[in-house]
């Protein structure tokens, strides 16, 4: 899906971002080898930050430059899950914290069994077992 591109809201987030949510954010301006520009983004901070007011969001970049998988450093999205338009892998390794005012419509969330594999393999790229 090379070249491939998002149809983007520019409309402000509206509720409580929850974990395993997908929101368009405004990643821009990028450095170095992060991602820039708008794309959808997958909440994995825990709900508890959130609630208690805590202004930026830790999240994972998804994108539409699907890989075969299985791939240690992606998850695969098929066409429609959490509401995407097209097939998206999640990018493990790009784990990113951004303020809450850079993030617009919310466009879905992933299924359990996605989430699952999610924290899996964040759990191996974080050495956290």
């Amino acid at each position: 899906m090379n070249g491939a591109r998002w149809k983007i809201s520019n409309a402000l987030i509206r509720g409580p971002m929850k974990r395993d949510d997908v929101f368009w954010a405004d990643l821009d301006p990028p450095y170095r080898s992060e991602p820039g520009k708008r794309r959808p983004v997958l909440v994995v901070q825990t709900d508890a930050l959130t609630s208690a007011g805590h202004h930026s969001v830790i999240v994972l970049i998804i994108t539409s430059q699907v890989k075969p998988q299985p791939d240690p450093l992606r998850v695969h999205i098929p066409h429609g899950g959490a509401g995407l338009p097209k097939p998206a892998d999640v990018v493990i390794d790009q784990i990113t914290s951004r303020d809450q005012s850079r993030f617009r419509q919310q466009i879905g969330a992933v299924p359990n069994s996605i989430m699952a594999e999610v924290d899996s393999k964040l759990q191996d790229v974080l050495d956290l077992l």
